[in-house]
């Protein structure tokens, strides 16, 4: 066992991808963009590689963050499965064909 797992027994494995935000010098236009290798960007509004690369902090992902996503997408799941019945219910009311 690492020490690495050791101290974040709980840290769910991610792959960083080299993924920066910059802004453009010439027209102010903010963007992100994936470089590899030696791509030179450019601003994808006025093409000009005079740009700023802006600091940006990498996502975490731990055990407690990923429970509290997965309840918070259970809640809006079943909202949206109250309301999908809601209507369905309010079409057969409205639409039954006596």
């Amino acid at each position: 066992m690492s020490a690495e797992d050791l101290l974040f027994p709980f840290a769910v494995p991610i792959q960083s991808m080299p993924i920066y935000d910059y802004s453009c010098r010439a027209c102010g236009h903010g963007f992100e963009k994936l470089i590899r290798g030696t791509t030179i960007p450019s601003c994808p509004a006025c093409n000009s590689q005079d740009l700023e690369r802006k600091f940006s902090l990498p996502a975490v992902r731990s055990e407690a963050s990923h429970d509290l996503a997965m309840r918070a997408a259970k809640r809006r799941d079943g909202k949206q499965a109250a309301e999908a019945a809601y209507t369905q219910r309010e079409y057969e009311k409205n639409h039954d064909s006596d």
